[in-house]
């Protein structure tokens, strides 16, 4: 079913345009105008949102919880709408948004709404007063985690809906009893249109304040910083690039009043390969490399951009079998034309770099992309920092090592990452025990056998790292964790039951 979007930002309740429109980009398809996001449109955003938290801040978590099932069944029915317009703006697969990202969409809001039913969130502790204790006596002290205010929301490219408009970041603050005003990306705002139509229709079914939500898109970057510098914003959460997310970061800290910035920045997800297992199946491994490399133009947070391995003859077929495999990769439609470009510079860039061999390049046409793997050694890497930093898409770095000592001392240099993964064999067990504790400093997740790409969306799941993965090392993006982000616990002591939060009373 063929969508076409109205084009205004979603303010509050109300459909709002604007003096001037942007034209959307589409891998393919029809481009539509789309009203320019202002300053003064983010001012009425978080007016709308400001005045309706003390209504939604006392919500049940009952009614909060059927508010985020309300938004998956919306998002749901639209399906073939989202789905359409998500393949046309961003040239993503539909197999990509209809069986993956939808249903992941979905299902983290359902997720956050069985957690707050259960309540262990609210982490509830009481002290009961001890009136006869000396030599003073204990109030009673009772201590719940509240919601913070209205938080901000910046989509990001490469997920249009799970971590964009309706997504992890919008369910969490949502979960925790906080409107949102998000900055829609103009990579598909048609798809955060739709996204925010389905919140705003489950928002109407639920009975919830109108300003609980807004969508904002398009717009200069005096839009961005007006939301984060906003006085009645209280937290960002952010997906995005190293450059723009500081840039956001420094402003959160420069406020009169500095909040809390939840930034993904970038990672290159660093794998180390063990002697024993690359003996046994450096080929077989190098061959999965390559498909996770490439998966989705290599446009993954998660994606493994760099093999660290023993050098040596296993090394050798580890290489060439990756080799092999990225040669049958065909070309892949990028996000947009911004972050083809940037691809392709930074795969010109990592060519030219002193003591870097090129193994396999490519020409990638207009907005495709096709891969590229390089190789060097850990002595030039450890030289040369420019060789740890992310190239956003199918592009690979062997870093081959001349001893165990060697490939620590690498460790110890990694800056930041969202994972670490460690390939082995029962064999290698010694050097990965004396490798772990490193990388648990340097990652949020750690892998044994496996490729990070594809993030479960879980309890225990941690998206997030040491900066620069991410500016909050405590946090994670995904997973219900992640409502902790937008909580504070406040303790009241000596209140009657009367006048207790309800989740407290009793």
């Amino acid at each position: 079913m063929t969508y076409t979007p109205h084009g205004k930002h979603l303010i509050g309740a109300e459909r709002v345009g604007s003096d001037q429109t942007f034209s959307s980009d589409p891998a393919h398809g029809t481009a539509h105008d789309f009203s320019v996001g202002t300053p003064e449109l983010v001012d009425r955003a978080c007016e709308a949102a400001e005045a309706a938290f003390d209504a939604y801040a006392a919500t049940s978590r009952d009614e909060r919880a059927a508010f985020l099932d309300a938004i998956a069944e919306e998002l749901e029915a639209r399906i073939d709408e989202i789905t359409e317009t998500a393949m046309s703006e961003t040239g993503l697969p539909e197999p990509r948004i209809r069986s993956v990202e939808l249903p992941r969409t979905a299902n983290q809001l359902r997720l956050f709404a069985g957690h707050i039913r259960d309540g262990a969130y609210l982490d509830r502790r009481h002290d009961a007063a001890l009136p006869d204790r000396q030599p003073l006596p204990r109030p009673d002290l009772r201590m719940i985690q509240r919601p913070i205010g209205p938080v901000a929301v910046f989509g990001a490219s490469n997920f249009p809906l799970a971590f964009s408009t309706a997504g992890g970041d919008t369910a969490a603050a949502l979960a925790a009893g906080c409107p949102v005003v998000v900055k829609g990306h103009g990579a598909h705002p048609g798809t955060g249109e739709l996204a925010a139509e389905a919140i705003a229709a489950a928002a109407r079914r639920t009975g919830m304040p109108d300003g609980v939500f807004s969508l904002i898109q398009g717009g200069n970057r005096q839009v961005g910083q007006r939301l984060v510098q906003h006085p009645l914003i209280k937290a960002v959460g952010f997906t995005g690039s190293l450059a723009g997310g500081r840039a956001l970061f420094d402003l959160c800290a420069q406020r009169d009043e500095p909040i809390p910035f939840y930034g993904e920045l970038g990672s290159v997800n660093p794998m180390f390969v063990f002697d024993s297992a690359l003996s046994a199946r450096g080929a077989e491994m190098g061959k999965a490399w390559a498909g996770s490399l490439c998966m989705g133009a290599g446009q993954f947070c998660t994606n493994p951009g760099i093999a660290v391995v023993m050098d040596g003859p296993a090394a050798d077929a580890f290489r060439d079998a990756t080799r092999e495999a990225l040669a049958e990769m065909g070309p892949q439609t990028m996000l947009t034309e911004g972050i083809a470009e940037a691809y392709k510079g930074g795969a010109a860039k990592m060519g030219e770099e002193s003591g870097v061999t090129a193994i396999v390049t490519t020409e990638p046409a207009s907005r495709a992309a096709t891969p590229f793997l390089y190789e060097t050694d850990a002595d030039t890497w450890l030289a040369n920092e420019r060789l740890g930093e992310e190239v956003f898409g199918p592009l690979g770095l062997i870093v081959r090592c001349k001893d165990a000592a060697q490939m620590e001392t690498l460790a110890r240099k990694l800056k930041g990452q969202l994972t670490v993964t460690l390939h082995m064999d029962d064999a290698d067990a010694e050097a990965a025990r004396k490798l772990l504790p490193i990388v648990e400093r340097k990652a949020g997740r750690i892998l044994v056998n496996g490729f990070p790409t594809g993030v479960e969306v879980a309890d225990a799941m941690v998206h997030g790292g040491p900066y620069p993965a991410s500016t909050n090392f405590g946090a994670t993006s995904v997973g219900t964790l992640s409502i902790r982000r937008f909580l504070r616990p406040v303790c009241y002591q000596n209140l009657p039951d009367s006048i207790l939060p309800a989740d407290l009373a009793g």
